[in-house]
């Protein structure tokens, strides 16, 4: 039997092959992409590791900052259980076996806050602080890690003389709020109540938090936005790496019968592949950096490895969202090039790109914001429509950066061979360039908006002290009085090193004697006690001797001045009490203020306080005998002194362990400010280093990608540094057109946010340092990139397979 003898017809007699269901057939070309990024050999594992580094460091950075309430919850919680406990007031705190007093020990040492506390037991089983198992005896202290280094270190020589204890213990990480803290408990023999010790019962109970002023809420909202958005950018533009040879491999997958649609669930099947690679190396990043965060420092912040763990909805909106993020911006990108199976119509010229719709995205962020209406100081904050309209800005500059990079290199002819190359480049492919440094535009932009804003605010978390550091820089109070400790204070002060002079005085409360009864108020008034030049510097003295004293009355005061008359009385007695206005106790003493008294008016001291009652001189009043007195000194030193400071704390530590000392500032800032600035600075370094490392990535993808063009034109004779050159102006076109961009779009931004808060911009040129940083990223990145590029520009670049 033939063929020609069969009567049906073959081909009716196969089975017809089933069609896919549209499910079947997705995950088979989602599965087909996943094989590509896998399998496609070099090029292809090169372009998916780009990928996967680039969406890592977004990841890795995204899941830091989803461990940011963690993170602070946890040192909330550890300062709160090692804060004395809420009760009574410290003078009716009972005295038990298991109390104990204490007194703030905190000092500075080059610019670092070195936290602690004097302490003495009051029975056998003493109350410990969180962190610390052996109550410190006296000459003992117990210190934290980072406190022990430095004091063992040549560095901390200074230091160990004002600390001269002897260290018999850590501090856990229990008691401290982060693993850089310098903090200590030192034990004390010699601490009583009458030189500033109080009792305490416990530790744990610090009371309600004090909650966040509108203006600082706003301020707080805008850093998430302007640090976080970037690097979601930065995601964006990733995974994007490698487009053009996917668009080629996709054309040819069109020239063996894929139609349009399979072609893009492939490159959505890519897309993935990377991105979920990248989340694995975010992760992976993050664990083995969170190891190391417990040794790193900046702008003197840390945090305990325990204390960086995400949130797990916010660790799941990462998981889900990249991946996602990645498939979309691959089907939007495909949607604007035609792949056909002879080529792609990118490589021909594109399509121009429409303005109109870029410009929507940030005018309605400014309408947005404009909308929302000016932040009220009694009234919540909605935090969504300021945070949406901030990214709305922010992102609209970001999609408004290729059209102006195109239209400006557009217009670019002639000059150098290097420049030539670099704006050819950027007019054959000028999206890549654009995405490349999206990142730095919208991060400069929320800098400079950031900048203009706490320029506005300043005035209100700034106050200004009255302190005059010109006349003293420090200023030092006591308790300790007893001896000769008030005369020798003032003495060891002026032969510190670096001591020019010292403003020092013996003060005490001073009472009309008599007996009051409960409706009336005794006279009291203060008094004194210094050598002439000193209590020249408090009141407009002119003749002054040993022995004499002085009734001093407040400036334009009519009222005060008469109180003052009426306590201290020329010729009459006045009674010195322990230290309270309104005590006549156990104690007191009496002096005669002298009849022929001079009456003269007071002048601002140093610390910007006035001094009125009475000014008498040491050989008019023993200073050692006045009970319930405090030293005060006023000291001016010698700033080109290297250590001055520490060797004027020093000496305050060696005279009372308990003595205060307070660096004199004309302006003082709110700690909550000061914090929120903090972590600004923290942020933005993070921030900054992932758009270096964005840039330096996507510069060397792009090398990649025309590694055999520069082959090629180097074998035709082409100087290296030509070329070097070429791709610094390459990157240089960009980053200055997104400077621009980004200064515009930061100071409408920021004018905005200030106008909502009801503020006024106080300066329109804080966009200047912002522009130094850009700069500064263009040489850096180009410098690193540099080995990559003569590396590809060797010749061996032009074989093929």
């Amino acid at each position: 039997m033939t063929l020609l003898d069969r009567t049906t017809d073959p081909v009716t007699e196969r089975p017809r092959p089933t069609e896919p269901s549209r499910f079947t057939a997705l995950l088979r070309d989602l599965g087909l992409g996943i094989r590509f990024a896998c399998s496609g050999g070099r090029e292809g594992w090169t372009r998916t590791l780009l990928t996967a580094v680039g969406v890592g460091l977004g990841v890795a950075l995204l899941l830091a900052a989803a461990s940011v309430p963690h993170l602070i919850d946890h040192r909330s919680a550890r300062e709160q259980a090692r804060t004395e406990a809420a009760g009574p007031s410290r003078s009716a705190v009972p005295k038990s076996d298991t109390t104990v007093l204490r007194i703030d020990a905190e000092t500075e040492y080059r610019g670092r806050t070195v936290t602690g506390f004097l302490m003495r037991p009051d029975g056998t089983r003493p109350v410990t602080p969180p962190g610390v198992s052996r109550f410190p005896g006296p000459d003992e202290m117990v210190v934290s890690p980072a406190l022990k280094e430095l004091l063992g270190s040549s560095d901390g020589g200074l230091l160990k003389e004002r600390l001269p204890y002897r260290i018999i213990g850590t501090i856990t990480d229990t008691g401290l709020i982060a693993p850089g803290e310098l903090h200590f408990y030192a034990g004390s023999d010699t601490l009583t109540p009458a030189r500033g010790g109080h009792r305490l019962a416990g530790y744990g109970d610090p009371g309600p938090a004090q909650p966040l002023t509108p203006v600082l809420i706003v301020l707080i909202i805008m850093i998430c936005v302007v640090l976080l958005v970037p690097v979601a950018i930065f995601i964006a533009t990733a995974v994007r790496f490698g487009g053009d040879r996917r668009d080629r491999r996709l054309a040819a997958l069109r020239l063996v019968g894929a139609d349009i649609r399979t072609t893009r669930r492939i490159a959505a099947g890519e897309a993935f592949f990377g991105s979920v690679l990248g989340l694995l190396a975010g992760l992976a990043l993050f664990l083995v950096g969170r190891e190391f965060v417990g040794s790193i420092e900046v702008w003197d912040v840390s945090a305990f490895p325990s204390d960086l763990v995400p949130e797990p909805w916010l660790a799941a909106l990462i998981a889900v969202a990249v991946p996602v993020s990645a498939v979309i911006v691959t089907l939007t990108a495909l949607r604007s090039v035609v792949i056909e199976p002879l080529g792609v119509v990118r490589n021909s010229r594109s399509r121009r790109r429409r303005l109109w719709w870029r410009l929507l995205v940030p005018v309605a962020g400014l309408v947005v914001l404009g909308v929302t209406g000016k932040v009220s100081p009694g009234a919540p904050v909605d935090p969504y429509p300021i945070a949406g309209g901030a990214v709305l800005v922010l992102v609209g500059l970001a999609l408004l950066l290729p059209w102006l990079v195109e239209a400006c290199v557009k217009r670019l002819r002639g000059g150098p061979v290097p420049w030539q190359l670099a704006t050819r480049r950027l007019q054959l492919n000028s999206g890549a360039a654009a995405r490349a440094v999206s990142g730095i535009t919208v991060a400069v932009a929320g800098a400079v908006a950031l900048q203009m804003l706490f320029a506005a605010v300043g005035d209100e978390f700034n106050r200004l002290t009255g302190q005059d550091p010109a006349r003293a820089q420090f200023f030092t109070i006591s308790e300790n009085v007893s001896g000769d400790a008030a005369t020798r204070t003032i003495k060891e002060f002026r032969a510190t090193k670096g001591v020019e002079a010292v403003i020092g005085t013996v003060e005490v409360y001073v009472t009309k004697p008599g007996t009051y009864t409960d409706d009336e108020i005794q006279p009291t008034t203060l008094l004194t006690i210094g050598d002439c030049a000193t209590l020249r510097e408090l009141a407009r003295i002119g003749s002054c001797e040993e022995g004499d004293a002085f009734v001093v009355h407040p400036r334009n005061d009519k009222k005060m001045s008469d109180w003052v008359d009426k306590a201290a009385r020329k010729g009459k007695e006045v009674e010195i009490g322990s230290g309270s206005a309104q005590q006549n106790g156990e104690g007191a003493k009496r002096w005669t203020l002298p009849a022929d008294a001079p009456t003269v008016v007071d002048r601002r001291d140093p610390m910007g306080e006035d001094h009125w009652g009475i000014m008498a001189t040491v050989g008019a009043i023993d200073p050692t005998k006045l009970p319930g007195a405090t030293t005060r000194a006023q000291i001016r030193v010698d700033e080109g002194v290297e250590d001055v400071a520490e060797y004027v704390r020093n000496t305050a530590a060696r005279l009372d362990p308990g003595m205060r000392v307070v660096t004199l500032r004309s302006v003082a800032r709110d700690r909550q400010y000061a914090s929120v600035q903090q972590g600004l600075q923290v942020g933005a370094t993070a921030t900054l280093l992932l758009i270096a490392a964005s840039m330096l990535v996507s510069q060397l993808e792009q090398l990649r990608e025309r590694g055999r063009l520069l082959s090629v034109l180097v074998a035709f004779g082409t100087r290296r540094t030509t070329l070097g050159w070429s791709v610094l102006w390459q990157t240089a076109v960009p980053v200055v057109v997104g400077l621009v961009v980004a200064v515009a779009g930061g100071l409408g931004l920021g004018a905005v946010m200030i106008r909502m808060i009801a503020k006024k911009v106080t300066d329109w040129w804080l966009f200047l340092p912002m522009i130094g940083a850009g700069a500064g990223l263009i040489l850096l990145v180009t410098l690193v990139s540099l080995p990559a590029l003569w590396r590809l520009m060797r010749p061996d670049g032009l074989r093929t397979e």
